[in-house]
C-alpha cells in the first residue's frame, strides 16, 4: 500500500509525462530562414583623370581681376578664393571679393566631370544676383586650359534676351592661374574680364 508521499510523487511523475509527451506531439516551432547571401554591391567607378584635373584647384588663393567692356572705365577687384574638395570628384570653391563702388561679394563655384557626356560641369551663384549659371565645358589638348561655357542674360542689351558666356580658367604653374572671361557680341567672342590667381597654401 502506497503512502500518502509514495501517490504524490506517482501523480507528479505521471503529469511530467504527459506534458512531456503533449509537448513532443506539438508541431516542431518553425526555425529562422537562414539569412539570405546579399550580392556585393557594385563599387562606383574610381573618380577619372578629368576628375582628378580638377585637384589642382584646391587650396586657398588671393586674386586680382579687371572687367570692362568697351567705351567703359575697367573695374578692378580683389579677393579670395578657398576651393575644397568633395570626395575627388567634385570642387566646391568660395570666393570673397570687394569691388569698388559696389561693394561686398560673395560667390559659391561647383565643377566636376560627367563621365556620361565627356565634358566638364558646373554651376556658379553670387550675392549680386540672382542667376543661377550652369557651365559646360572641356579641356584643350595642352591638358592646361579648361573652358566653360553658360547661357546668361545680356548685361549689354538685356532686350535682346540670353547670350553666350565663356570663361577659360589656364593653369600657368601649380601656383598661379588666370580666368579670361568672354560673351558672344554678333557672333564674336568679346574679351570682359581676367583675373590672376596665386596661391597662398
Amino acid at each position: 500500500m502506497k503512502t500518502r508521499h509514495g501517490l504524490i510523487a506517482t501523480g507528479l511523475l505521471s503529469l511530467t509525462a504527459a506534458i512531456g509527451a503533449g509537448i513532443a506531439s506539438l508541431p516542431a516551432a518553425p526555425q529562422d530562414p537562414a539569412p539570405e547571401v546579399q550580392p556585393e554591391q557594385p563599387m562606383f567607378p574610381e573618380p577619372t583623370e578629368h576628375h582628378k584635373w580638377l585637384d589642382q584647384l584646391v587650396g586657398t588663393w588671393s586674386f586680382e581681376s579687371e572687367m570692362g567692356g568697351e567705351g567703359m572705365p575697367a573695374v578692378k577687384a580683389t579677393g579670395t578664393d578657398t576651393v575644397r574638395s568633395i570626395g575627388g570628384r567634385w570642387v566646391i570653391g568660395e570666393l570673397h571679393s570687394e569691388i569698388p563702388g559696389m561693394g561686398k561679394m560673395h560667390a559659391v563655384l561647383t565643377l566636376g566631370y560627367n563621365t556620361e557626356t565627356g565634358k566638364y560641369q558646373g554651376t556658379w551663384v553670387d550675392s549680386m544676383t540672382d542667376v543661377l549659371w550652369v557651365y559646360e565645358g572641356t579641356l584643350d589638348p595642352t591638358q592646361k586650359i579648361l573652358t566653360l561655357e553658360a547661357e546668361g542674360p545680356n548685361m549689354v542689351d538685356p532686350a535682346a534676351g540670353k547670350t553666350r558666356f565663356r570663361d577659360a580658367i589656364e593653369f600657368k604653374s601649380d601656383d598661379l592661374r588666370t580666368l579670361t572671361s568672354s560673351a558672344l557680341v554678333d557672333g564674336q567672342w568679346v574679351q570682359f574680364g581676367t583675373s590672376t590667381y596665386h596661391r597662398t597654401k
